[in-house]
């Protein structure tokens, strides 16, 4: 039984104290494996100063910076269309999204002229999942994650590109003050709707250990409750190269999935950033894909990468 309904598609703002920093988000994954693309729309609310903020991200391998990727359009503070609901709204950043049936079936659009044109569609594989561990990166926040299968087609500076993937969903609201300076991550894999896993690192720990997620393992969930995450970074780049979770869920079943970065985009949010991977996965011996999302506070990725240059030259 899922701890979600149909309101849940809408805006919380009616919930939410009068601080500012009162935030809502809605994030949708996409990808193309075998062309290394991963996509994202991300949209983020904060209804007390009126403003949306996000918009959409196309990337592969061939640039990580979002000036040179193949894609990228992040606003900061747009006005909210007051006359519309979540669950079906055109926002100003392009971004459109209907709710086809609660909390199952979505259309997703975007449009930004003869650059990217996007029309897709998210059907859940799974229900929701609620946030269940207080220590997590997302603190006070309602969050809850969902695995989906995304179909459709983008057309990508006049390409049109097919679009058949399990990814990844999510939406979040409460307080989330833009000085965030945790060091986390929150890594994705899905191999199929049987067999799939959501790993978040606990913050400012450089042991990486997994504070909040959850494993399905032949059709069954379970909460993650010890385990580890395990990068090998690319020297030249920092950026995380190959990457191994280890897992045991409540029921006692392990997780080992090993994967290597395909691309990748960085991606600037306010006080940190985040060095996102998409990833080609092997989850308890099945092929998959999904995401590791690397993230750092600004000056402690300036700092990291400060300190390789200067190792690098001794």
């Amino acid at each position: 039984m899922s701890d979600f309904t149909a309101r849940d598609d809408r805006f919380h703002f009616d919930v939410m104290s009068d601080r500012w920093w009162e935030t809502e988000t809605a994030w949708f994954a996409f990808c193309c494996p075998e062309r290394k693309l991963g996509g994202w729309l991300y949209s983020m609310f904060r209804p007390n100063i009126g403003t949306v903020a996000g918009g959409a991200w196309v990337w592969d391998d061939s640039a990580h910076l979002p000036w040179e990727a193949l894609y990228s359009a992040n606003y900061t503070a747009l006005r909210i269309p007051r006359d519309q609901d979540l669950d079906d709204i055109a926002l100003p950043t392009g971004v459109t999204i209907k709710a086809l049936e609660p909390l199952r079936r979505y259309r997703l659009g975007f449009k930004d002229e003869d650059r990217l044109t996007l029309d897709l569609t998210y059907e859940a594989v799974m229900e929701p999942r609620a946030l269940r561990k207080a220590e997590s990166s997302f603190k006070n926040l309602n969050h809850f994650d969902q695995f989906g299968r995304v179909t459709g087609e983008i057309t990508l500076h006049g390409e049109p590109i097919a679009i058949d993937c399990h990814a990844i969903r999510d939406r979040s609201w409460g307080p989330r003050p833009e000085h965030r300076p945790g060091k986390s991550a929150y890594v994705t894999g899905i191999a199929s709707p049987e067999d799939a896993f959501l790993a978040v690192t606990k913050w400012n720990d450089d042991a990486d250990p997994i504070a909040y997620g959850f494993m399905i393992r032949d059709g069954e969930i379970g909460d993650l409750v010890s385990g580890r995450r395990i990068v090998e970074r690319d020297p030249a780049t920092g950026f995380v190269a190959r990457i191994t979770i280890e897992g045991r869920d409540e029921f006692g079943r392990e997780l080992h999935a090993e994967g290597r970065r395909l691309s990748g985009i960085t991606i600037n949010r306010h006080s940190f950033i985040d060095n996102n991977g998409l990833i080609a996965w092997t989850i308890n011996g099945k092929a998959g894909h999904g995401e590791d999302q690397d993230m750092w506070p600004v000056h402690r990725w300036s700092a990291f990468r400060r300190q390789a240059r200067k190792e690098s030259l001794a």
